[in-house]
């Protein structure tokens, strides 16, 4: 069984306790058929838990239905939620994935729920990620900023996608004393 799929059965088997809740979530598990779980992510009043298994499994075996859910928990507050949707979004294969990651990274109104979209952007390396690295790079290094997190992951991402456009915004965040020894790194990374 994939590693990431047994972290997310053990952490939602404890949000579906009792007999009930304890038998859909065996199911859930169990089932092979994704028709069943198509229909947890389109009926009404499915609790949360059980969507998230829906979407992840879906989005692992290449069913585009999933997207939708898998980026609103992308975009989620619990970042245990927000890590599995970006792990199966990665292998999901959307075409529309980098597009929404990108949305939710340069989004700031939501920065501080940016790491995740952050990071898959640099897995995807796709054509939306540096554009996006950069934009919210840009916007996390004023003085004082509170999410140093995502800013770091901004300067790791753009390192490994060795792209000289980073160049200006990399300089810019040696000055910062958090990014400065990952934005060293990054720019002798870039081509």
């Amino acid at each position: 069984m994939d590693e990431e799929l047994r972290s997310l059965i053990d952490r939602l088997g404890e949000e579906a306790e009792g007999a009930e809740e304890s038998a859909a979530y065996e199911r859930l598990i169990a089932t092979e058929d994704q028709e069943v779980l198509v229909r947890v992510l389109t009926e009404p009043q499915q609790p949360l838990w059980a969507r998230e298994i829906a979407a992840f499994r879906l989005g692992l075996a290449g069913d585009r239905r999933a997207f939708e859910a898998l980026v609103l928990l992308l975009n989620h507050r619990d970042p245990e939620r927000c890590v599995s949707a970006a792990y199966a979004l990665a292998r999901l294969g959307d075409p529309r994935t980098a597009r929404a990651a990108a949305a939710l990274a340069t989004n700031t109104m939501r920065t501080a729920y940016a790491l995740h979209p952050v990071r898959l952007l640099t897995e995807l390396r796709a054509p939306e990620s540096v554009p996006a690295l950069i934009t919210t790079l840009r916007g996390l290094l004023a003085p004082g900023e509170p999410h140093w997190r995502v800013a770091l992951a901004c300067v790791e991402g753009l390192g490994q996608l060795r792209d000289a456009r980073a160049r200006p915004v990399l300089e810019a965040a040696l000055g910062q004393p958090r990014l400065r020894a990952a934005a060293a790194a990054s720019l002798s990374r870039l081509v």
